[in-house]
């Protein structure tokens, strides 16, 4: 039997910590060498700064950026970047780079201004204006954003990949999922279609939709070895439950499945049917 796995409610959870838990180490480890290095750097050159003043910057920022983890993960999850759709994934999460260099900029300042008020300091993070600082941190932060965004993608890869390595071996051929608070079995051959739902992917049969947390991308490597294939940027299709494919006016296709339902289908995926 093979199964959703992360892919399913209790596992999504299991899913989202293992990328979260090894990028904030991972920020432990940049926070040492990064402090350590600032205040070296300003002893170097004549400045007589305390050494927690380093550690506050850097332990400030790693944990704005590490509490916004998860929302680049959903980002990735919600709009995943594949070989076929490409461009539109990557413009929309360097959109996303802005509202999370704001948030970050202001969550530090917001932080770093009360803990030098407390010892009765000032904190002039703007003194260069607004608009500078604002710049300077987005150009960090876009590499921070993809930095984080490649580890859930590289995650997600390795754990479809772990899946359809692993199904052929398995005697029961039935694909497990949850769909709310049920676990149901699917065989292959029951499935016609799947979908793209937001953050879930619809598996359809004749009888119902099954509604699954997921993307359609981690399910596709799984799919694909049972005869299913891609033929829109947000649809699977079971090969065996096709009975015509028309050309339409665009240039895409139509897809007639045995039940009579029709399908829309991605000219740039007409090759996949042939």
């Amino acid at each position: 039997m093979t199964t959703g796995g992360d892919q399913v409610t209790s596992g999504w959870a299991r899913f989202e910590r293992r990328p979260w838990i090894f990028i904030a180490l991972v920020s432990l480890v940049v926070v040492l060498v990064n402090a350590s290095s600032d205040y070296l750097e300003l002893r170097r050159n004549g400045y007589d700064t305390p050494w927690w003043e380093p550690v506050i910057w850097e332990v400030t920022s790693a944990l704005v950026i590490v509490s916004m983890v998860p929302l680049i993960g959903m980002a990735v999850r919600r709009w995943p970047p594949t070989r076929d759709n490409l461009i539109r994934p990557l413009l929309i999460h360097l959109g996303l780079t802005i509202p999370f260099a704001i948030a970050h900029v202001a969550a530090i300042y917001v932080m770093r201004t009360a803990i030098y008020a407390a010892v009765g300091g000032e904190y002039g993070y703007f003194d260069d204006g607004l608009g500078l600082v604002l710049l300077y941190e987005w150009r960090k932060d876009v590499l921070t954003y993809a930095t984080i965004a490649a580890v859930y993608w590289v995650f997600d890869y390795i754990d479809a990949r772990r899946q359809a390595a692993a199904a052929p071996a398995s005697g029961d051929q039935r694909i497990e999922i949850r769909d709310g608070g049920a676990v149901v079995y699917l065989a292959p051959a029951e499935i016609t279609h799947v979908e793209a739902a937001g953050n879930y992917v619809e598996f359809h049969t004749p009888a119902r939709a099954h509604l699954v947390r997921g993307t359609l991308a981690s399910w596709e490597a799984q799919l694909t070895a049972r005869g299913f294939a891609r033929v829109h940027r947000s649809r699977l299709v079971n090969r065996t439950r096709i009975s015509a494919v028309r050309p339409t006016p665009s240039g895409d296709i139509e897809i007639t499945l045995d039940t009579g339902a029709a399908l829309a289908g991605s000219r740039r995926y007409r090759d996949a049917l042939a």
